[in-house]
């Protein structure tokens, strides 16, 4: 899901219809149907597996957009392909209507490709499961799904090095990515915290500035670094949500965007299921994926 303005629309929507379909919500904050479509179409993106791609537009703060549209009511979804509209529809549709229109539209699920498997996650500490991991990487190095265990699990035990050598050469893909972006943070949060002169001091300074002011956010993001460092996932995106519950946008989408790194971070590997049956889902990650949605669409 990604959040569009006049300022990304030409990248996000019409520039990416090109290479995946594109499904706009248009919502608005007071929009009390906008709050059941919206987490619902972002089940459906997943579910669909990179079949389409959704993008969100706030019809209260891009005017301009909704108008270019002809938007009368909320919610609105609009289908784009090749940079222009296909198909819509209007209002909370159960989630069977919404597939049944994307299918109308989307190429159909590859079949006969199934993606290829990963390796194990590793157990922290387990030189046999990083060995298993580096192997993949060198025998198939296009493959970022599996890189990105690796270097996950090399910065899970503390082999910051390392993890950096195995992530040089996706580096340039992290805008793209939202796996290899949440590396990137992930090394970011601990090169910045390895600067520090005095751990214990900083955080004693970090801990008394938001005392004093809770909308320090500044403070707040620094302790999120510091949770992310020590791998405390939950404490990290606690901070990070008190940033977006009181500021949304702060710094650029800061805060939204290192949370929903951390997601991708603590998600486990897909599970093979039979036929059928539903693949499990982590309660903490669907438990914070519904606090970012609540907050965003509030």
């Amino acid at each position: 899901m990604i959040d569009v303005t006049v300022a990304n629309f030409q990248a996000e929507v019409i520039e990416a219809s090109s290479q995946i379909p594109v499904l706009i919500d248009f919502w608005a904050p007071w929009c009390g149907p906008c709050k059941v479509i919206g987490p619902l179409l972002e089940k459906i993106e997943a579910d669909y597996g990179g079949r389409f791609q959704l993008v969100k537009i706030d019809s209260d703060q891009e005017q301009q957009l909704g108008a270019a549209f002809g938007i009368r009511s909320i919610p609105t979804c609009i289908l784009m392909v090749d940079g222009k509209p296909v198909d819509g529809f209007q209002g909370a549709l159960p989630e069977s209507k919404i597939k049944e229109f994307l299918d109308k539209h989307l190429p159909p699920a590859l079949e006969a490709e199934p993606e290829p498997e990963l390796a194990p996650e590793p157990e922290a500490g387990s030189p046999d499961a990083l060995a298993m991991l580096r192997a993949a990487v060198e025998n198939d190095p296009t493959n970022d799904a599996t890189r990105f265990h690796y270097v996950k699990a090399l910065l899970q035990v503390g082999a910051l090095d390392d993890a950096k050598v195995a992530f040089a050469p996706v580096i340039a893909k992290t805008g793209l990515d939202r796996k290899l972006d949440a590396l990137q943070r992930w090394m970011n949060a601990i090169d910045t915290v390895a600067a520090y002169d005095d751990i214990t001091a900083t955080l004693g300074k970090i801990n008394a500035d938001i005392a004093a002011n809770k909308r320090d956010f500044a403070a707040r993001y620094q302790l999120a670094q510091i949770h992310m460092v020590g791998q405390n996932w939950t404490a990290a995106m606690d901070e990070l949500m008190d940033i977006l519950m009181r500021d949304k946008t702060w710094d650029s989408d800061k805060a939204r965007k290192t949370y929903i790194a951390i997601l991708e971070i603590i998600e486990p590997p897909p599970v093979k299921v039979a036929d059928g049956q539903i693949p499990p889902v982590d309660p903490v990650v669907a438990t914070y994926r519904r606090r970012l949605s609540s907050v965003i669409l509030s």
